[in-house]
Formats: structure tokens, C-alpha cells, sequence
């Protein structure tokens, strides 16, 4: 009797386990609506309190189903239930009260509908297929033969790396922002799930192939949340890692026990069993219960061990109020290489929210690193 209960009892922790693993890297397709527009006036708009709608900063919000967008600025009054913010802009359609979904990336739509500047829609060839990827020209004086790649974070889109195109088209550079496998817009790979980086950088490589091709001779990798466990991928493992001049990392992934624990904490799932279900991701048998194609090594993702190997100069941002992946790591690894890594920290923004909260502190940032590390490099 005791036997069965124990059986039942370990049968259900290893599903718990296999559950939360999964979670981890399947991709979410469906994002719900997550507020409510209450009010909407000439300048100003009324939103639903949520962790996010309180937070001060530049964001955008979708409505009628993402078919239409408005950006939302200072928080002007706060209340019980409800924020007001003042209205920036439309975007498209026509806010009225109604349910709706906060955009981070505040931008919508490609860099011309968004920014104002002109683009290419390209086909990247990769091993998964032909990747989509806006191709961002630099300004028609002063082009550098640096270009840009930027990567998008989990679960994100291409739209998430609109906020560094402009600063990084002022200082002249072209830029590449791909969609990379199992992206809605992407190529899918079998069977359709994440690799926490270990196989998506094969993207970025295809996509620094693209622009090695056609005349660029260093790569500036920017990478946000997995995107930035992407391009340390890249750097650590692609034969054309020797072209990277500079990293650019917004709220990283350096480390995925410490983030997976922290999220296995916020889901109410014991940290132990996190942890067993993040060994069955790199287990020959159990990474097949998860339904990953190959065993995933956390450990080669571990960038506060690994950091005596980076050697390329990075700018780091990371606030402390992330609410995704913490800051921790990211620190421990600034502290490590402070020959290499400069440390943005800040204290207000959630997840990747850096921008949106000191957009100008952010592109001052991004402008100085780079022109101070390409102009070291020439």
C-alpha cells in the first residue's frame, strides 16, 4: 500500500516537473487581453490599474484584437482601480473604452510605419528555412561597415528591438532585426519548441552571414532576455563569432537556473522540482517526456561561470525591478569582467522595460558604448 502511494506520489511530482519544463519552452501563441480602456479623451486616456499600466514610462496599448494601437506616456492620476496617462499618439484604429493589451515594445508595426524609416523586408536563408528579417539601411552619409543585428526575447517579436533602431541608425548603422525559429512569422523546427538559445543562434549566424555577404565587416549583436542568451550562443559557438565587435544585452539571460527558479517560485512550484524538471531538459531520456529534440545544457548558458571566457566588450542594462528574470546574475557577471561589461543598473523598470521608462538615458547609453567601442576597434 505504502509502495503505491509512493508511486503515485513520485508519478505525480515528475508530471509537475515535466509540466513546468514544458511551460518553459513552448511558445505561447495566444496572448490574452490583459486591461481594460475605461475612459478615452483628447489627451489623455484611463486605463485599468494592472502591475504594468502603473509603471511610469512611454508603452503602447493594442485594441479590437491587436488591429488597433495607441502609445499612452506619464501617468497623470492614479486611483483604487484605474491610471490615467496621457495619450501620445494612434497608431491605428480608434481608442474607445474597451478590453485591450499592454505593449512594452511601445511601437507598433515595421521601422517605416513605426519610425519613420525606410526598410527592406527580407528572406534570410537558415537551416530551418527562410527566416523574416527587416533590413534597416544606414543613414545615406557616414554608413558604417558595422552592422547591427538585434534579437528579440522569448516569446516576443521583432517589434520588441524597434526601440534601438534609432539610435543605433543616428550613429550610422545598418541593421538587421530577424524573427528567428518558432517565431509566429518564422520557420517552425521540430517539434515546435524553444532552446533557450542552444539552437536559435544558429539563426543569428545565418543572419550574420546575410550581412557579412553584403559588405558589412563587424557585427554589433543586441540581444533582449533570450535574445541576449542567443548572441552569447553565437559568440561562444558560430564560426563567424571572430566578426562580433560589441555586445548590446537589455534584461539578459546569463543565467537560466537562477531565472527558472525565480519562475518556478512566482508559479508556486516548489524550487526543487523546478529544478528536476530543468534536468529532464538536458537528460538523454527525459528531455523526450518535455519534448525538446535534443538535451538542452543549461550549464553551457551559464555566463556567471563561464565569464573568464567572454571577451568582447558589452554594455550591460538591467533594472532591478525586473519582474522576469533577475538582476542578480546579471550583476554577478558585471562584477566579473569589469574589464569588458558596463553596467547600466536601474530601479523602476519591469522586464526589458529599460527604454520606456529613461528612453534618453537608455540611447545615451547605447550611443556612448558604441561609438567609444567601434572607434576603439577601427
Amino acid at each position: 500500500m505504502a509502495t503505491a502511494a509512493a508511486t503515485v506520489t513520485g508519478a505525480a511530482l515528475t508530471a509537475t516537473a515535466v509540466t513546468f519544463a514544458r511551460a518553459v519552452v513552448t511558445p505561447r501563441r495566444h496572448k490574452p487581453d490583459d486591461l481594460e480602456v475605461l475612459q478615452v479623451g483628447p489627451h489623455r486616456v484611463v486605463l485599468s490599474a494592472t502591475a504594468d499600466t502603473v509603471v511610469p514610462g512611454r508603452y503602447g496599448v493594442w485594441t479590437d484584437g491587436g488591429r488597433g494601437h495607441f502609445r499612452v506616456g506619464d501617468v497623470l492620476e492614479t486611483g483604487r482601480d484605474r491610471v490615467t496617462r496621457a495619450l501620445l499618439g494612434v497608431d491605428a484604429g480608434v481608442p474607445v473604452p474597451g478590453a485591450g493589451r499592454w505593449n512594452q515594445y511601445y511601437y507598433a508595426g515595421d521601422p517605416a510605419v513605426a519610425l519613420g524609416l525606410a526598410h527592406e523586408d527580407v528572406l534570410v536563408p537558415g537551416d530551418v528555412g527562410a527566416l523574416p528579417c527587416w533590413s534597416v539601411p544606414g543613414p545615406a552619409q557616414g554608413a558604417s561597415d558595422t552592422w547591427a543585428v538585434l534579437v528579440h526575447g522569448r516569446g516576443a517579436t521583432r517589434e520588441e528591438a524597434l526601440r534601438a533602431v534609432p539610435v543605433l541608425h543616428a550613429v550610422g548603422l545598418p541593421c538587421l532585426v530577424p524573427a528567428y525559429r518558432n517565431d509566429a512569422d518564422a520557420p517552425g523546427a521540430q517539434p515546435g519548441v524553444y532552446g533557450l538559445g542552444d539552437t536559435e543562434w544558429r539563426d543569428v549566424e545565418a543572419v550574420a552571414r546575410y550581412a557579412l555577404e553584403r559588405g558589412a565587416r563587424r557585427l554589433l549583436l543586441v540581444g533582449w532576455s533570450m535574445g541576449g542568451a542567443i548572441v552569447l550562443q553565437f559568440v561562444a559557438r558560430s564560426d563567424l563569432a571572430g566578426h562580433a565587435a560589441a555586445l548590446v544585452l537589455d534584461g539578459p539571460v546569463v543565467d537560466w537556473f537562477d531565472v527558472l527558479d525565480h519562475q518556478a517560485r512566482q508559479a508556486g512550484v516548489p524550487v526543487r522540482l523546478g529544478r528536476f524538471g530543468l534536468h529532464l531538459l538536458g537528460h538523454p531520456l527525459g528531455r523526450r517526456l518535455v519534448g525538446v529534440p535534443g538535451p538542452v545544457d543549461l550549464r553551457a548558458m551559464d555566463w556567471v561561470r563561464r565569464a573568464e571566457e567572454l571577451h568582447l566588450p558589452a554594455l550591460l542594462l538591467h533594472s532591478d525591478a525586473d519582474d522576469y528574470v533577475p538582476s542578480g546574475p546579471s550583476q554577478r557577471l558585471a562584477q566579473a569582467r569589469p574589464d569588458l561589461i558596463t553596467y547600466v543598473a536601474s530601479s523602476t523598470a519591469r522586464h526589458t522595460k529599460e527604454w520606456n521608462v529613461d528612453p534618453q538615458g537608455w540611447e545615451s547609453a547605447v550611443r556612448e558604448f558604441v561609438t567609444a567601442t567601434l572607434e576603439a576597434a577601427a
